[in-house]
């Protein structure tokens, strides 16, 4: 797998604005907002176990995640990738604490019922407009 282009990780550095696409049962895309971080240079997100989009990847780990930089709406990325990780527990909250600290300025609030993705990179971008 490549690694993450230079600018999705400088953007994954911040707390960019993230968007996780699924496959729905019948094929069709599940999009929805999530916090983004970096794991052993792999992307990483957290999410219910029982969400929507947890079930999906669970039957189908091909994802896309979109990114658009916190306060600069015209540098943006994409990664397109399969999940490779799931880690649930404290091995997870270790991660998922600094994902949230990143968001939050605080550890994630919800102690329990997180599990945390891991997402090896097939392709991805970046790009900046203007």
């Amino acid at each position: 797998m490549p690694p993450l282009e230079a600018g999705v990780r400088e953007l994954l550095e911040g707390a960019p604005l993230a968007h996780v696409a699924t496959l729905m049962p019948d094929g069709s895309p599940h999009s929805v907002p999530v916090f983004v971080g970096v794991e052993d240079g792999r992307l990483a997100f957290l999410t219910s176990p029982g969400s929507r989009k947890a079930r999906n990847l669970d039957r189908d780990p091909r994802i896309c995640v979109s990114l658009t930089h916190e306060t600069v709406p015209s540098r943006m990325a994409q990664v397109r990738g399969r999940v490779v990780e799931r880690r649930e527990g404290p091995d997870a909250f270790r991660v998922i604490d600094r994902i949230s600290e990143k968001y939050t300025g605080a550890p994630h609030p919800v102690r329990d019922d997180r599990v945390l993705f891991l997402v090896e990179s097939d392709r991805s971008w970046s790009q900046t407009f203007g």
